[in-house]
C-alpha cells in the first residue's frame, strides 16, 4: 500500500513536470534592473508580469525623480498627432523605432488610463494627466508594481562586475558605506543619460561598458539653451524676457531647412526655450560641422514683408520711431531691442530693409550649453551593440533601455513616450531571452 502511494505520487509529480512542458511554463527567474526611471519602471513592470522576481536598484533616494521633474508646470505625457508624424520627430535606429510602433502615443494614453489616470489633450496636441500632476500617475504605478512583487531598492549605486562575474554596487547600510555583490539571471540597465546629473544621470555608467568593450557614442547636450554674444545692454535689460509667437528656422547638417512656430526665452548667455529645444540637433550638427550657428528669427510671422513694409511707409507724425514700430507692428520692448542688437543703424531707415530684418534676423550661435543644464542628451549604446530585443551582443543576458541608447527626439512628451516604449521592448525582450534560454 505504502509503495502504491508512492508510484502515485511519484506519477501525479511526473505528471506535472510534462504538464509544464506541455504549456511552455517558465520557471521564475531572478533578474536585476539598474535604474528606477520610466524605461526601467517599465521593464520592471513587464518582467514582472512574465512571472519573474524583479530587484531594481536606483543610485537616488527614491525612483522617478526625473519624471516628476518632468511634471514640474504640468505632466506632458505624450503628444496627440498622426503615428507618422510622431515617429518623424525621432532620430533613431530601426529597432527603435519598432519599439515605438509597438507601444505608441495611444498605447501610452490608454496604459495610464489603466492606472486609474485620465488624460486631457491640450490645444497644443500634447497630452496630460486630467490634474496635471506626476505625482499621482508615480505613485499609481509604484502601487502596481508592489502588487507584482517588484522590489525595489535605493540608494544603491551600480559599480559594474565582479571578475566572476557578478553585480557589484555600493549602498548605506546604518551610515556606514557598504559593497553589495548580487547575482541575476539577466540585468537590464536603465541608467538614464548625462543630463541633470543631480537626479542621478551622470553618465557614469559609460566607463563600465566600454570596459567591456561596449561602444558609447558620446552624450552630448539636446533639447538644450545655446550661447550667443550679446552686448551688455541686451543682457542687463532683457536676460529672461520671452519672445512669443515667432519663426525659428536652421539647416541641419544635410542642408535642409528646418523651422518651428514657437517661442523662446533671452538668456543672459544666449537663447533658450521650447522652439530652441526643438532645434537644438540640428543647430548642433551645425556646431559640430563649422565652429558655430545659424538661427534665423522671424519676429512677425503672421505678417508678410510685403505688409510690415506698408505699414512701415505710414507716415510717423510725432511717434518716435519705436513708439511707432510699437503701435504699427504690435513689437515688445524685447523684440525690438533684439532688432537693435542684430541689425544696423541704416536698417532702421529703410523701410524694405527694416521689414527684411523682421522677417529673417540671423543670430549666431557659438555654443551649446553645458551637458548638466540640457533636458535630455544624445548619443549613448551604439545600435550595432545590440540586438533586435535591447540585448548586448557582446553581453548575453544583459539588456539596455531608456536614454542611455543612442536616439534624439524634441521635448513635448516625445522624450517620455520613448523611454516608455523601450524599457517595454527592453522587458519583453529580456523575458524571451530567459524563455529560450532555461
Amino acid at each position: 500500500m505504502q509503495k502504491r502511494r508512492c508510484r502515485n505520487n511519484f506519477s501525479s509529480a511526473f505528471f506535472i513536470v510534462n504538464q509544464l512542458d506541455i504549456f511552455d511554463i517558465a520557471p521564475t527567474r531572478n533578474v536585476v534592473i539598474v535604474g528606477g526611471g520610466p524605461a526601467g519602471l517599465m521593464a520592471a513592470e513587464v518582467i514582472a508580469s512574465a512571472g519573474h522576481q524583479v530587484a531594481l536598484y536606483d543610485a537616488m533616494p527614491s525612483v522617478g525623480r526625473k519624471f516628476l521633474l518632468a511634471g514640474v508646470g504640468g505632466m506632458n505625457i505624450t503628444h496627440a498627432e498622426p503615428a507618422e508624424d510622431f515617429r518623424a520627430r525621432y532620430s533613431a535606429n530601426s529597432q527603435f523605432m519598432n519599439a515605438l510602433k509597438q507601444f505608441d502615443a495611444t498605447a501610452l494614453r490608454n496604459w495610464v488610463h489603466g492606472l486609474g489616470i485620465e488624460t486631457f489633450v491640450g490645444t497644443s496636441g500634447r497630452v496630460f494627466p486630467a490634474d496635471m500632476k506626476a505625482a499621482p500617475l508615480l505613485r499609481a504605478w509604484l502601487h502596481r508594481l508592489r502588487e507584482l512583487g517588484v522590489k525595489i531598492y535605493p540608494r544603491h549605486r551600480w559599480l559594474g562586475w565582479s571578475d566572476d562575474k557578478q553585480l557589484l554596487f555600493s549602498a548605506q547600510e546604518n551610515g556606514v558605506a557598504v559593497t553589495k555583490t548580487i547575482s541575476a539571471d539577466a540585468l537590464l540597465l536603465a541608467l538614464g543619460g548625462a543630463s541633470w546629473q543631480r537626479l542621478g544621470s551622470d553618465g557614469s555608467w559609460v566607463s563600465l561598458l566600454h570596459e567591456r568593450n561596449v561602444q558609447v557614442n558620446e552624450l552630448v547636450p539636446s533639447n538644450c539653451g545655446f550661447d550667443s554674444d550679446w552686448s551688455e545692454i541686451l543682457r542687463t535689460e532683457h536676460a529672461g524676457a520671452q519672445l512669443h509667437g515667432v519663426g525659428l528656422s536652421c539647416v541641419d547638417g544635410l542642408g535642409r531647412v528646418r523651422s518651428v512656430l514657437s517661442e523662446a526665452i533671452i538668456s543672459a548667455y544666449g537663447i533658450e526655450g521650447t522652439g530652441i529645444y526643438a532645434l537644438s540637433k540640428y543647430l548642433r550638427e551645425q556646431l559640430v560641422l563649422q565652429g558655430s550657428a545659424l538661427l534665423n528669427i522671424d519676429l512677425l510671422p503672421d505678417l508678410s514683408q510685403e505688409k510690415i513694409v506698408q505699414r512701415l511707409n505710414k507716415p510717423r507724425e510725432k511717434n518716435s520711431l519705436s513708439n511707432f514700430l510699437r503701435k504699427q507692428l504690435n513689437l515688445s520692448p524685447v523684440k525690438l531691442a533684439l532688432l537693435r542688437e542684430l541689425t544696423t543703424k541704416n536698417t532702421f531707415e529703410n523701410p524694405e530693409l527694416l521689414a527684411l530684418a523682421i522677417k529673417k534676423m540671423s543670430l549666431t550661435l557659438t555654443a551649446t550649453r553645458p551637458i548638466d543644464e540640457a533636458i535630455s542628451s544624445a548619443g549613448g549604446v551604439a545600435a550595432k551593440e545590440l540586438d533586435k530585443a535591447f540585448m548586448l551582443n557582446k553581453m548575453p543576458g544583459v539588456f539596455c533601455a531608456g536614454e542611455m541608447l543612442d536616439w534624439d527626439a524634441p521635448t513635448g512628451g516625445y522624450l517620455l513616450t520613448g523611454c516608455f516604449a523601450s524599457g517595454r521592448a527592453a522587458g519583453h525582450g529580456l523575458s524571451a531571452w530567459l524563455k529560450k534560454s532555461r
